[in-house]
């Protein structure tokens, strides 16, 4: 969910605020996408997909709730509700979040306020989303398996771990101390045929 904007609301106050969001979500509702300024569109979000939230319960209670959201005080609001718990609220069952999208289209040409088009996601999920989601789980499944196995393990099982581990780190020190020699052996043996070039 986006953070909440800092500065004055829209409108004027917080009752009018409450009447262009419940406008606008209706006006979405119905027509599927609206075109308005971008920073309505990023307040209008959070507030449309809660109410999109409340229609998948499906019950009466969460019905009156966005009766009382929509302010369905004329029949086109109470359509509106009705097709949100039929058409729009089936429709979204399958998804678990992000019902609408909002696509920047540029700058108004009056007063140059960027203008954004949001639009409720309607496709289907697809199922190559569900076999990420899906891999996602086992992955993160198996992770936390093999800590826990790890964890498990008897103490003698660690021990011969950790010392295999110093076995290798012993060794990589030897082969660093054969390699450190063999270059100070090959710089000595340059420098006394330098030296032997100059007599």
């Amino acid at each position: 969910m986006p953070t909440p904007t800092k500065g004055p609301r829209l409108g004027g106050s917080p009752s009018h605020e409450k009447l262009m969001l419940a406008n606008m979500s209706a006006n979405l509702f119905e027509h599927r996408s609206i075109t308005t300024t971008l920073t309505k569109a990023k307040r209008l979000r959070p507030y449309a997909e809660r109410l999109i939230t409340m229609a998948k319960q499906g019950d009466i209670a969460a019905r009156r709730r966005v009766v009382g959201k929509i302010s369905a005080n004329s029949a086109t609001h109470q359509a509106v509700v009705h097709e949100l718990f039929t058409v729009i609220a089936p429709a979204m069952a399958e998804r678990q979040g992000g019902y609408t999208r909002i696509v920047k289209i540029g700058n108004r040409k009056g007063d140059n306020a960027p203008m954004a088009v949001i639009e409720l996601v309607m496709e289907p999920v697809s199922p190559k989303q569900a076999v990420v989601k899906e891999a996602e789980k086992a992955t993160t499944s198996t992770a936390s398996a093999q800590t826990e196995s790890n964890e498990a393990e008897s103490p003698e099982v660690a021990t011969t771990e950790n010392e295999s581990a110093q076995a290798e780190s012993a060794q990589a020190e030897s082969t660093e101390t054969q390699t450190t020699e063999a270059e100070t052996t090959e710089a000595e043996t340059t420098e006394a045929e330098k030296t032997e070039g100059e007599k």
